[in-house]
């Protein structure tokens, strides 16, 4: 059944995600509301492509805040990175600039205000990314950062990326941890049912020493790791 589910999910989703990314960039210049709402649209339709199709069940505990602050996710597979967009009203995303590259999408991206990362490029590429995030914080908008840098498998726990502590000094603000267990169902080609959960930590003030950041953020996108997924207490997502 399994296999049955993933053999519809991948046309589906993925042919209609095309079909999105040209209505993107025939949406710029009709002016960024419009892409938002393409984009808000992409997010809607993964979620009803993962609940409806692949009978993954998404759950939350905790408020997610849609304000200018820095949103600490863990990485366990492309679920998350594809369902920012229907978290937040307009979020931010740091994201690989390699991404970038991908025809129509990149473009899009740009224009809607994802934030490119160039990793090993120097301190000129870190201040280009803190100019552009901090342009993006004056339109009161979240910044969504993966501070693992790179997608980790179920269970592990690889210390921060060195320039998260960067970004979290440079710009000021308070971090939301969260972590989410979306690679034992998700982050495999036959995808599986089950539930994938979105643990929100407590906020984590601005200012803090690095080390003691680094651990707090560090401890609190790994709660779940040791959990499957957490049904007794948490919501259905918009619930």
């Amino acid at each position: 059944m399994a296999f049955l589910r993933s053999l519809v999910f991948y046309p589906l989703f993925y042919g209609f995600s095309a079909v999105l990314v040209v209505a993107s960039v025939l949406a710029i210049p009709l002016g960024r509301d419009q892409l938002k709402k393409i984009v808000a649209l992409w997010g809607r339709w993964h979620h009803w492509c993962v609940e409806r199709i692949l009978g993954i069940q998404i759950l939350q505990h905790g408020r997610i805040p849609d304000e200018p602050v820095l949103i600490a996710v863990k990485h366990e597979s492309f679920f998350e990175a594809i369902d920012m967009p229907r978290l937040f009203s307009f979020p931010t995303v740091f994201a690989k600039r390699e991404l970038f590259l991908i025809p129509g999408w990149g473009f899009s991206a740009r224009v809607y205000g994802l934030v490119p990362v160039a990793r090993d490029k120097g301190a000129r590429a870190l201040r280009e990314m803190i100019a552009t995030a901090r342009l993006r914080i004056s339109e009161g908008r979240p910044l969504v950062i993966f501070p693992e840098g790179t997608r980790v498998a179920h269970g592990k726990q690889p210390p921060l990326q060195s320039g998260f502590a960067g970004i979290y000094k440079l710009l000021g603000l308070p971090v939301v941890p969260i972590a989410v267990n979306s690679g034992p169902t998700y982050h495999r080609l036959i995808k599986r049912p089950g539930t994938i959960t979105y643990q929100v930590g407590e906020t984590i003030p601005a200012g803090l020493p690095r080390e003691e950041m680094e651990r707090r953020v560090h401890q609190a996108i790994n709660v779940l790791n040791e959990q499957s997924s957490m049904p007794e207490n948490g919501l259905p997502v918009g619930a």
